[in-house]
C-alpha cells in the first residue's frame, strides 16, 4: 500500500490500508479507532466506505474478469493478453489491451505455449540394427569401411 501516508493520497487508499490491516491475523493487530486516528481519517467514514456498494467501474471489471477467465480457459490456457483481447472483441466486448493485461495479471493467468511437434525425417528401424563393423573403424584400404553419424 504505497502512498498511504503520502500527502495528497486519496482517502480511499487509507481505508483500504485499514481494511487489510484489520483482516490481518497477526498477533499485534491495531484497532480501527487507533488506525483511523493515526491516518487522520474518520472512523464513521471508514465504516461508511466499507458498506458502500461497488462503483460501476469495479462492477465492470468483475464482469470482464469472468469473460477473460472464460476466454483463457477456452484456449486451454494458451492465449496471452493480446489473443484474449482479440477474443473479447470477437464477442463484442469493448476493453482496452492494457486493461486485459492488468486483469490477467490480477487473476494470475499465465499462458503456456505448447512445444511444437518435431517431425522425424526417418522411420524407426524394425528391429536391432546389426553391427557390421564390430566397433573396429580401422581399414586396410580406403573406402573399405564407410561410417557416419547423424545427431539431432
Amino acid at each position: 500500500m504505497r502512498g498511504v501516508l503520502r500527502e495528497g493520497s486519496p482517502v480511499a487508499s487509507s481505508y483500504e490500508f485499514i481494511e487489510t490491516m484489520r483482516l490481518d491475523t497477526a498477533e499485534y493487530v491495531f484497532s480501527v479507532e487507533f488506525m483511523c486516528e493515526r491516518l487522520d481519517v474518520s472512523k464513521s467514514g471508514y465504516y461508511d466506505w466499507r458498506h458502500r456498494p461497488d462503483s460501476a467501474t469495479a462492477q465492470r471489471r468483475e464482469e470482464l474478469k469472468l469473460l477473460i477467465t472464460k476466454a483463457f480457459d477456452d484456449s486451454d490456457s494458451t492465449y496471452g493478453y493480446r489473443r484474449v483481447h482479440a477474443q473479447l472483441a470477437r464477442w463484442g466486448v469493448a476493453a482496452g489491451l492494457e486493461l486485459v493485461r492488468q486483469l490477467m495479471r490480477q487473476l494470475g493467468l499465465v499462458p503456456c505455449q505448447p512445444r511444437p511437434k518435431r517431425w522425424s525425417l526417418t522411420q524407426a528401424a524394425a528391429g536391432q540394427v546389426p553391427d557390421l563393423v564390430g566397433r573396429n573403424f580401422t581399414a586396410e584400404n580406403p573406402g573399405e569401411k564407410l561410417v557416419g553419424d547423424i545427431t539431432y
